[in-house]
């Protein structure tokens, strides 16, 4: 069972892979792709990474002892950040300003966050068991 210095750390790196990707992914698609591809890369992965790292905020926020929110409150902010984003990718489609694929592979950054941080996690433990 993870603690909470491992939870924590999980989080950090989910959270600094995912502006590192989006910063990564995006400046490979203005140079190598199209200008709405790459605009598509570039406004999922804002998206999806603000997102997270709002849900973070919320969670950390909610369960401090001092502060514990209740489950309704969590679940609203949830929701209301959840039409935001399906309003803004509506948009975006709508009005032919990104490329679905594009806003696609934007939206995975979180994703792939996650699996990097699954094997720095298995790394982590495999060399803690090794020595």
């Amino acid at each position: 069972m993870a603690d909470m210095e491992t939870e924590k750390r999980i989080v950090q790196f989910v959270t600094r892979a995912s502006w590192l990707l989006l910063v990564v992914c995006a400046a490979a698609g203005f140079a190598f792709t199209s200008v709405p591809f790459a605009s598509g890369i570039a406004a999922g992965g804002l998206i999806v990474t603000i997102n997270f790292t709002l849900l973070s905020r919320t969670l950390r926020r909610s369960l401090n002892p001092g502060q514990l929110a209740t489950p309704g409150s969590v679940l609203a902010k949830y929701y209301l950040r959840f039409a935001v984003s399906a309003v803004i990718i509506g948009l975006l489609i709508a009005g032919r300003l990104v490329h679905p694929i594009g806003l696609f592979i934007g939206l995975s950054m979180v994703v792939a966050s996650l699996f990097l941080a699954l094997a720095n996690e298995l790394k982590h433990h495999l060399c803690k068991e090794a020595s």
